[in-house]
């Protein structure tokens, strides 16, 4: 399987079926069944204490799979999450943005699973780790 959008394509896509979270995210890299992500951390992604929220992480997280999906299939707008299981395993890096690197491990007709770890960036130790399953809608 080869890939069907570019990052320029992605990006298009989600700034126009996603408007809400518009300049929230970065594509930095797709490839086969991979694809890695920046979250633009910004004040709203903040809690107190100055660590980024829970949320935040997984909303990277999820979009980092979502985009991973699209990036194969091509633009599925309908495509969902029907699972997810996340691990916060410390707390970010303050003031720099977050890093996704997504890869699917599997990529049916009607199921994905993909897997994200996610870095502050510049460290190397992964701040959370999760695993997500998508329902692709029928053709």
């Amino acid at each position: 399987m080869s890939v069907k959008m570019t990052a320029e394509d992605l990006m298009e896509f989600l700034d126009r079926e996603f408007p809400q979270v518009s300049g929230e995210f970065a594509i930095e890299e797709v490839g086969d069944m991979r694809v890695r992500t920046r979250l633009l951390v910004g004040e709203r992604h903040l809690r107190p204490g100055g660590t980024v929220s829970g949320p935040s992480i997984f909303a990277l997280a999820d979009v980092s799979v979502y985009l991973a999906i699209l990036a194969m299939i091509g633009p599925q707008g309908l495509a969902v999450t029907t699972n997810c299981s996340i691990d916060f395993m410390r707390k970010p890096a303050s003031g720099v943005d977050l890093i996704a690197e997504c890869r699917l491990l599997k990529l049916g007709r009607v199921l994905a699973v993909g897997d994200v770890l996610i870095y502050s960036d510049g460290l190397s130790t992964p701040v959370a780790r999760a695993s997500l399953t998508y329902s692709i809608p029928p053709k």
